[in-house]
C-alpha cells in the first residue's frame, strides 16, 4: 500500500513538472511571437492573417483529432466551443492592438493578465486573492516596466485592446481549469475546437469587412506564417491546455507571464538590440516575482 502511494506521488510530481515546462515553453515562443505578427501584419490585413493562421493549424490537427471529437458528447464540444470564442476575442484584440501600438507597448500591457488572472480566479471561486500572490504579481509587473524601458504611460486605442485581451487571456486560463477538470477531452481535440472557432468567426469577419483576399507572395510573410502555425498556435495552445490541466490557474498565469523576459533575450541576441541595466533590473524583479508565485501556488 506504501509503495502504491509513493509511486503515484512521484507519478503526479512527474506530470506537474511536464506541465510547468510546458507552460515555460510556451512563455518562451510567446516572447517572439509580437515582432514577427507585427511584421506579418504589413502584407495582409488582420481578419485575414487570423484565417490563415488558424485554418493551416485546424487542416494540421484533422488526422489527430477527428476520431476522438466525432463520439466526444455536445456538452465537451460546447465547452470547448465557448473557449474557442474567448481566444477568438483575444486574438482579435491582441492582433488589432499589435496593429496599433508599439511591440514594447504590448509586451507591457499583456502581462497584466498575470495580476488579473488570480484575481479573476478568485471572483470565479467567490474567494478574496491572497495577499501575497497580488505582491508577486505586481513585482512581476513592475519587471516589465523595466524591461520594455517605459518613460512615461502613454495610452491610445491599440493600448486598450492589448489591456482588454490581457483581461481575456486571464479569463481564458480559468475557465480551460473548469473545462479540463469537468470533461474528458483531450488536451490536443480542446485546441483543435478552439482553432476551428477562431478560424470560422475569422472567415466570417473577413466577409463582413469586405477585406482583401490576395495571398501575400512575401517570403517573409509565409516564413513569419508557418512558425507562427507550427510553434505560436499548434503547439503553444496545446501546451498551455495541457499544463493548465495539471496545476492551477495562477501558477500557470507566473510561468506564462515569464513572456517579456524571453521576448527580451531574443531581441538581445537574435536583433542585436542593446543590454542595459533596466533589462537587468527588470528581468531580475520577472524572476523573482515568479518564483515567490510558484511557491505561494505550490
Amino acid at each position: 500500500m506504501k509503495k502504491s502511494t509513493k509511486s503515484n506521488e512521484s507519478s503526479i510530481l512527474k506530470t506537474s513538472y511536464v506541465a510547468d515546462l510546458l507552460l515555460l515553453s510556451v512563455a518562451v515562443i510567446w516572447g517572439a511571437s509580437y515582432s514577427l505578427a507585427k511584421g506579418a501584419l504589413a502584407f495582409t490585413p488582420v481578419m485575414f492573417f487570423l484565417v490563415l493562421r488558424f485554418g493551416l493549424t485546424f487542416l494540421v490537427l484533422i488526422p489527430f483529432t477527428y476520431k476522438e471529437l466525432y463520439i466526444a458528447p455536445r456538452s465537451s464540444l460546447f465547452s470547448g466551443a465557448l473557449l474557442g470564442l474567448i481566444l477568438f476575442s483575444i486574438f482579435i484584440s491582441e492582433t488589432y492592438g499589435i496593429a496599433y501600438t508599439s511591440a514594447s507597448n504590448a509586451a507591457f500591457l499583456i502581462s497584466l493578465c498575470v495580476v488579473l488572472t488570480p484575481i479573476v480566479d478568485a471572483l470565479l471561486k467567490k474567494s478574496i486573492p491572497d495577499p501575497m500572490l497580488l505582491v508577486a504579481t505586481g513585482i512581476c509587473v513592475l519587471g516589465t516596466w523595466f524591461m520594455t524601458n517605459r518613460q512615461t504611460l502613454t495610452f491610445n486605442v491599440g493600448d486598450g485592446l492589448i489591456l482588454l485581451a490581457a483581461l481575456l487571456r486571464a479569463l481564458m486560463v480559468c475557465s480551460i481549469k473548469r473545462v479540463t477538470n469537468n470533461y474528458t477531452l483531450s488536451s490536443i481535440a480542446l485546441t483543435q475546437i478552439q482553432m476551428g472557432v477562431v478560424f470560422i468567426g475569422s472567415l466570417m469577419a473577413v466577409f463582413f469587412l469586405g477585406d482583401n483576399l490576395s495571398l501575400p507572395t512575401s517570403n517573409g510573410f509565409w516564413v513569419r506564417l508557418l512558425f507562427l502555425v507550427l510553434f505560436c498556435t499548434l503547439f503553444a495552445f496545446f501546451a498551455q491546455n495541457y499544463g493548465v490541466k495539471h496545476t492551477n490557474p495562477a501558477r500557470s498565469s507566473f510561468l506564462m507571464g515569464t513572456e517579456p523576459l524571453f521576448g527580451a533575450v531574443f531581441a538581445i541576441h537574435l536583433l542585436s538590440e542593446p543590454f542595459s541595466f533596466q533589462l537587468l533590473v527588470g528581468g531580475g524583479l520577472i524572476t523573482a516575482g515568479t518564483y515567490l508565485g510558484i511557491k505561494m501556488t505550490q
